[in-house]
C-alpha cells in the first residue's frame, strides 16, 4: 500500500494507475466499518484511494475537531490490511488554500432537517470537501456507508450540482453483536452505554415490523418514547422518503420510507437508520 502525502504525490500516483478507481473518503479512527467499504471499493474497481482527512468546516463544536480521535499509523496498518492501495493524508492547506470555510450547495430541505436542523453548516461542509476530494482523485466510484444515509444523498445532490463523473455507492451499515451501528464516537461509551445503545437498532426494527398496522406518526410516538425510556437525550426519530427527506404523514406518500434517529448518551452522539421496505 502506498502512503501519500501531498498533492503532488498523489496526482503521479493516481496517473500511474490503469483502470477503474474506487474512493473511500474518511476523517480516520477508523474502524471495521470503514474496513468493509474498502473491501466492497476493491471489490468493484481494480484499485481503491483512501482518504484520511479530519474536515473542520463539518464540526459546529470546536471543541469536538479538538477531541477527534486521530491515529495515521493505526489507521494506515488496518486500510493496508483490507486490501487498501494508497492512503492519502492530505493537509487542511491543500484542502482549504483560501482557509476553511464552505461553499455554499443547494440541498433544499436536506439542509433543514434531521442533522441539518440540529448540526447547522454541517452538510455544506460534508459537500464543500467532498467535492474538492473528488476534483483531487478524480475516482469513477465512491463508496460511502449506509449509516449515514442523509449524507449520502447530500454528496449525490453535490455530485449532480458541480457534474462530477463519479457513481456514488451506498454499502451496507456494519453491526455490532447487538445491532448497534460501528462508529468512531462507540469507543468513548462504555459497556454498558454500548448494551443500551442497542435500544436505538431495536426499537427501528419494531416500527419496521408494525409498519402495516398503524399510521408513520402513530408508530413514531411509542417509538421515541422507547428511546427515551432507555435513558437517551433523543434529538429526533423521524420516518422520512430515502431521497428527499421530508417527512412521512402516510405510508402513501413514499415507495422508499427510512426511519432515522440521533440520540445522546451523554456527551456522545449516536446516529442510525433503515429502511423501512
Amino acid at each position: 500500500m502506498q502512503v501519500l502525502r501531498g498533492a503532488e504525490a498523489l496526482q503521479k500516483y493516481r496517473s500511474e494507475q490503469k483502470g477503474k478507481c474506487s474512493f473511500v473518503p474518511t476523517m480516520g479512527a477508523l474502524h471495521e466499518g470503514h474496513l468493509e467499504l474498502v473491501r466492497k471499493a476493491k471489490s468493484i474497481s481494480d484499485f481503491v484511494i483512501v482518504s484520511v482527512f479530519v474536515n473542520p468546516t463539518q464540526f459546529n463544536n470546536s471543541e469536538d475537531l479538538q477531541n477527534y480521535p486521530r491515529d495515521e499509523e493505526g489507521d494506515a496498518r488496518m486500510l493496508e490490511s483490507a486490501g487498501c492501495d494508497a492512503v492519502w493524508f492530505p493537509s487542511v492547506e491543500e484542502i482549504y488554500p483560501s482557509g476553511a470555510r464552505s461553499e455554499d450547495y443547494d440541498l433544499g430541505i436536506m439542509d433543514e432537517v434531521m442533522e441539518g436542523e440540529f448540526r447547522p453548516g454541517h452538510f455544506q461542509g460534508v459537500a464543500t470537501v467532498v467535492d474538492r476530494l473528488f476534483q483531487f482523485i478524480k475516482p469513477d466510484l465512491a463508496v460511502f456507508g449506509e449509516k449515514d444515509y442523509q449524507q449520502v444523498a447530500v454528496v449525490r445532490s453535490m455530485v449532480e450540482q458541480r457534474g462530477h463523473a463519479v457513481d456514488v455507492v451506498v454499502h451496507k451499515t456494519v453491526r455490532e453483536p447487538n445491532g448497534l451501528a460501528m462508529s468512531s464516537r462507540n469507543r468513548r461509551l462504555s459497556e454498558e452505554e454500548k448494551d443500551r445503545a442497542a435500544v436505538m437498532h431495536q426499537t427501528m426494527t419494531w416500527v419496521k415490523g408494525h409498519k402495516g398496522e398503524r399510521s408513520p406518526q402513530d408508530l413514531l410516538k411509542e417509538a421515541r418514547t422507547k428511546i427515551s425510556d432507555a435513558g437517551f437525550d433523543l434529538e429526533y426519530l423521524e420516518i422520512a422518503d430515502e431521497n428527499t427527506m421530508e417527512f412521512l404523514e402516510s405510508w402513501d406518500d413514499s415507495d422508499v420510507p427510512r426511519i432515522f434517529v440521533a440520540a445522546c448518551s451523554g456527551p456522545v452522539r449516536l446516529i442510525d437508520n433503515i429502511s423501512l421496505i
